[in-house]
């Protein structure tokens, strides 16, 4: 990925996506069932949560069509702590990290939606952060 730079111009750290928003994060997941880019919503005031997540919601169709596939939208996931957040979640499954003969469909999912992501975040970030600023 490292000769990926964001939509914006920008050199990027893929492996630690910088939301700009200290309570967003944007993760990749790789396990023995599937492969996943998950888009964590985890403001610790629940009102604040629930204004980022309906405006997330309202973008939902613009970011899937830039995505090009449909995300798991998950309102009311649970950290281990007991802190509720809010999860977009995409998905390849089934696949497995253990199987080195899937390493590749694996790195070629991740980097294609983590680039689409990033087109989509790039554009609509500034909504984000303005709400909770």
């Amino acid at each position: 990925m490292r000769s990926h730079h964001s939509s914006s111009g920008r050199r990027m750290n893929w492996i630690n996506y910088p939301s700009d928003v200290k309570s967003i994060f944007i993760r990749l997941e790789v396990n023995k069932k599937y492969a996943a880019l998950d888009f964590d919503v985890q403001f610790k005031d629940p009102e604040i949560l629930a204004l980022v997540w309906e405006q997330l919601l309202e973008m939902k169709v613009v970011m899937e069509d830039t995505m090009g596939i449909k995300g798991d939208w998950q309102d009311d996931c649970y950290s281990p702590n007991g802190t509720r957040f809010c999860r977009i979640q995409w998905k390849k499954e089934p696949c497995s990290y253990f199987d080195t003969s899937q390493h590749e469909d694996i790195y070629a999912f991740l980097e294609d939606t983590l680039l689409k992501f990033d087109i989509f975040y790039q554009e609509f970030k500034e909504i984000v952060i303005n709400l909770v600023h």
